[in-house]
């Protein structure tokens, strides 16, 4: 069976700790990395190659700004973005266009996306072109 490979760059460390919590005794699930500081996710995602980031959500209904970056270097990278202040997690992926979609707070909901449930739920997704900025 081929692990799903997943870098883990949420914060504040609390979150970060959870999530790890959650995904690393998943046998279908390897954590590769984890990253502490924001301004090191381009690097490590490049040397890692995961199939999924977690990172954090600032805003809630904004996609965060390194999300077109990374879905511009690696195409078939998965993200999920989380904010637990909000109750609120986003699931992005890219086509021609960059997609998301809403994505139950639950261990659940991270699980269910991780495993790619989440895109096949997916009944209408919120394209923006790559090149578009992000409010």
């Amino acid at each position: 069976m081929q692990k799903i490979r997943v870098l883990v760059a949420n914060r504040p460390r609390l979150m970060r700790e959870l999530v790890l919590a959650t995904i690393s005794d998943q046998p279908d699930i390897e954590v590769v990395g984890e990253i502490q500081d924001d301004s090191k996710i381009l690097q490590v995602t490049g040397e890692m190659s995961p199939d999924f980031l977690i990172i954090a959500l600032d805003a809630s209904g904004r996609r965060p700004r390194i999300c077109d970056e990374l879905l511009e270097r690696w195409p078939s990278l998965k993200i999920l973005a989380l904010a637990a202040e909000q109750n609120s997690s986003i699931f992005y992926w890219a086509t021609l266009n960059i997609c998301s979609n809403q994505v139950e707070t639950s261990e659940q909901g991270i699980l269910s996306a991780l495993r790619g449930q989440a895109r096949l739920e997916s009944t209408s997704t919120a394209g923006f072109p790559l090149s578009s900025k992000v409010n």
